[in-house]
């Protein structure tokens, strides 16, 4: 039986606004439990609080409800000094690229940080394991990160992330900002990592297409709460929610017709949901 390597229980994040009393919530109740080896996706249109969600699990962002516990340990108000030793199997991929690597670092240099400093002797032979696991050459150590292409620098993010040997990853969007084909490889590239370390992710993403390609389970957000749960097959196949059905009929198809279709689905769906919504109030 898997065991829990995050779990977040009523989780409530918010934030508080320059020159008002009141604070804004980003996140309200939000409970998720991913076990080993497992890809938990959390998907839903920008502003939702998914990165918020991510940001919390990472320390970055302010808890005021609620517990995080990583490996049984809650680290909900830890101070960053206090989070190092319990949460370095506890990393992250961001959305970015080019913003998420000093351009000015060589390729070596930005893998063998987090290494020497966890002391590390034999950092350099790690370098080139972790250049290995994700199909770079061995010579792109000696390489500035400003020399790679945007899916060779995310390849360069994930051996930075795998440095440590973690237990999670909060991958924030990380195949937003490539190509389509780019995409595929690079999920096909985390799904390889993943069968071979049993690392868990979080995968955040605002796009359902790309989340049941990689995902175990998928939790929808919505306002900062979570609207519907389940396995990737359910949810992506048999939806409750409306939001839900919304977003797999923006996931964008090839065939023109198809997509006016989805169009004209999605706004009935929306329409729909603005009559509820007025016959409730």
């Amino acid at each position: 039986m898997p065991e829990p390597v995050i779990e977040v229980e009523d989780l409530h994040v918010e934030y508080r606004l320059r020159g008002r009393s009141s604070a804004k919530q980003v996140i309200c109740g939000v409970d998720l439990v991913i076990n080993e080896g497992e890809t938990l996706s959390l998907v839903g249109e920008s502003g939702s609080g998914k990165s918020t969600i991510g940001r919390a699990l990472l320390g970055l962002a302010p808890v005021s409800r609620g517990t995080v516990r990583f490996d049984g340990v809650d680290v909900t108000r830890m101070t960053r000094r206090q989070r190092r030793p319990h949460t370095a199997g506890l990393q992250a991929i961001f959305q970015d690229p080019y913003s998420s690597l000093n351009p000015a670092m060589t390729v070596e240099s930005i893998l063998s940080e987090p290494l020497l400093a966890r002391g590390v002797k034999d950092a350099r032979r790690q370098v080139q394991q972790l250049l290995d696991s994700v199909q770079l050459p061995a010579d792109a150590g000696r390489r500035l990160a400003s020399e790679f292409s945007g899916g060779q620098r995310q390849r360069i993010a994930i051996a930075r992330a795998l440095a440590l040997s973690p237990r999670l990853i909060v991958c924030d969007e990380p195949t937003s900002a490539l190509d389509v084909s780019t995409q595929a490889r690079i999920l096909a590239l985390l799904r390889e990592l993943q069968e071979r370390t049993d690392v868990a992710y979080l995968f955040i993403s605002h796009d359902l297409g790309v989340v049941r390609h990689i995902s175990d389970r998928i939790a929808v957000l919505r306002h900062g709460e979570i609207v519907e749960t389940g396995s990737t097959v359910k949810v992506t196949s048999s939806p409750t929610h409306p939001y839900t059905r919304e977003l797999l009929l923006a996931t964008p198809v090839t065939d023109p017709a198809e997509q006016e279709r989805r169009r004209r689905a999605r706004l009935e769906l929306r329409a729909q949901g603005g009559q509820q919504h007025h016959h409730a109030a």
